[in-house]
């Protein structure tokens, strides 16, 4: 399969806009925030989004967008070292390809110029998720209990985390 990442930027808000919603309606359980009250952003919000996160975009040769993830970093004074990997999709037809690792891989090194470690939060029963984390080396810090309540059952969050400054695993 053949795809390029870049960053998305204000040209791409209806790609944007559209895995998003693809992603928060087909997975309520691995996004905090829901398909309905994202539906109801209007462009200008997705802007906003567009600016304050820099998300990173696989795209395919049709110039269509097949995973998405996004970095923000942050940006307290005593906080500036740290960064969150946030919004990680691929689509279904594309998992199992290396979108999702290429992703990540791009993700983090756009993060090593901007802070010393990487964190993110996954539910805890994303397995094939947490295993690629832990291969591109995350590690888990702690377990949030009851993170979300979707769809009538309370969902926990792994904590995960990569430093940037010492190598994987040490």
């Amino acid at each position: 399969m053949t795809f390029s990442i870049r960053q998305l930027s204000f040209g791409d808000v209806a790609a944007y806009r559209s895995i998003r919603h693809e992603a928060l309606l087909n997975h309520p359980e691995a996004f905090l925030s829901s398909a309905e009250a994202f539906a109801e952003k209007s462009d200008a919000d997705i802007r906003q989004t567009l600016d304050a996160l820099t998300v990173f975009g696989a795209v395919l040769p049709d110039g269509s967008i097949g995973g998405m993830n996004a970095f923000l970093r942050n940006e307290g004074q005593k906080e500036r070292h740290r960064g969150w990997m946030l919004q990680v999709y691929v689509r279904p037809e594309h998992r199992g390809s290396g979108m999702s690792k290429a992703l990540c891989e791009h993700l983090i090194e756009h993060a090593r110029e901007k802070v010393i470690q990487i964190h993110l939060g996954v539910w805890a029963e994303n397995e094939p998720a947490i295993r690629l984390y832990e291969r591109l080396g995350f590690e888990t810090y702690g377990t949030e209990p009851r993170y979300l309540y979707v769809n009538g059952r309370y969902l926990d969050e792994h904590l995960m985390v990569r430093f940037l400054d010492k190598a994987p695993g040490k």
